[in-house]
C-alpha cells in the first residue's frame, strides 16, 4: 500500500507483487504473496472488520450524544471512518490484503478464477464468514463501550429505491477504485485512496455508502445512528453484489489488459 506495486495481468485480480522496502504490502482486493497462514489471514479479516464496524457504530453513537445536528453527526461519523479505515488497511494489509468486505473478496476471487494470482477459493470461503462474524462482534463491542444493549435489532428502515441505487453506485465505485489501482500499479496509494473514497461516498450517495455486505449485516445488530433494520439487509446486500458486477465491468472496460504504460494516466 505505502510501497506496493500490483502485478498487471490480463485479469484485474488485485494481486500484488511487493517491491523493495520494508513497508511493502498488498491493498484491499490484493491477495498477499506466499506468507501468512490462512488462520492468520482469517484472524486479520475478522479483527479488521470488527474494528471497522466498531468505528462506524461507535462514532455514530458518540456523535448523536454530542449534537442533535444530523449534518454534524454524519460529519463526525464519516471522519472517524475515514481515519480508522486508512489505519486498518495499513496495519493488516500485509497479512490478509485488508479486504474487510465480502464484496472485495468476491471480486478478488472472481477475477482470478481462471488460474490467475487472485484470491484462491479456499481463502475466499474462509474470509467471508470471518468478515461477517467480525462485523457482528464489532457492533456488539461498540454497543458495550457506550452502555447500549449488546444486541438490539435496528429499527432504521433503509428500503427506498433511491437508497438501493446508492448502494449499487457506492459498491461499483469501490471495486472500480481498488481493481483500477491494481491494474495501474498504484496499490501503494490504497490506504489513502480507499479511505478517502468511502468518506466521500458517505456524502455523495443516498445510502451513505455501506458498500459492504458484512458491515451491513453487522449494523443490523445495533439500534443506533449507524443501524439498518434487518428487513432492509437482503436488498442492500443484493444491490452490493450487483455493484460488484458493475464495478468489474467498468474495470474491464476502462483498464484494458495489455495497454502500454504510456497510455495510462500519469500518477
Amino acid at each position: 500500500m505505502t510501497a506496493t506495486e500490483a502485478t498487471e495481468r490480463d485479469d484485474a485480480t488485485g494481486s500484488a507483487a511487493a517491491p523493495d522496502g520494508p513497508a511493502s504490502q498488498p491493498a484491499p482486493g490484493a491477495a498477499p504473496p506466499q506468507g501468512p497462514p490462512l488462520a492468520a489471514k482469517a484472524a486479520a479479516e475478522l479483527v479488521g472488520t470488527a474494528a471497522l464496524v466498531a468505528i462506524v457504530v461507535g462514532s455514530g453513537i458518540q456523535a448523536t450524544g454530542l449534537t442533535g445536528d444530523v449534518g454534524l453527526q454524519l460529519l463526525a461519523n464519516s471522519t472517524a471512518t475515514v481515519l480508522g479505515l486508512g489505519v486498518l488497511i495499513l496495519l493488516l494489509g500485509p497479512v490478509s490484503g485488508a479486504h474487510f468486505n465480502p464484496a472485495v473478496t468476491l471480486a478478488a476471487w472472481w477475477t482470478g478464477r481462471r488460474g490467475g494470482a487472485g484470491l484462491p477459493p479456499r481463502d475466499a470461503a474462509v474470509y467471508v464468514p470471518a468478515q461477517i462474524v467480525g462485523a457482528i462482534a464489532g457492533a456488539v463491542l461498540a454497543d458495550a463501550m457506550f452502555g447500549e444493549p449488546l444486541v438490539k435489532w435496528s429499527t432504521h428502515e433503509r428500503s427506498a429505491g433511491h437508497l438501493l441505487l446508492g448502494e449499487v453506485v457506492a459498491t461499483a465505485g469501490l471495486i472500480l477504485l481498488i481493481f483500477g489501482l491494481a491494474r495501474t500499479d498504484r496499490l501503494r496509494f490504497a490506504p489513502v485512496a480507499v479511505a478517502s473514497y468511502i468518506g466521500a461516498a458517505y456524502w455523495f450517495t443516498s445510502s451513505t455508502s455501506f458498500a459492504n455486505p458484512a458491515v451491513t449485516i453487522g449494523r443490523a445488530f445495533t439500534d443506533t445512528f449507524a443501524g439498518i433494520a434487518p428487513g432492509s439487509v437482503p436488498a442492500f446486500v443484493a444491490m452490493q453484489i450487483i455493484g460488484v458486477a458493475v464495478g468489474l465491468a467498468l474495470v474491464a472496460l476502462i483498464f484494458l489488459p495489455g495497454r502500454n504504460e504510456a497510455e495510462q494516466p500519469a500518477g
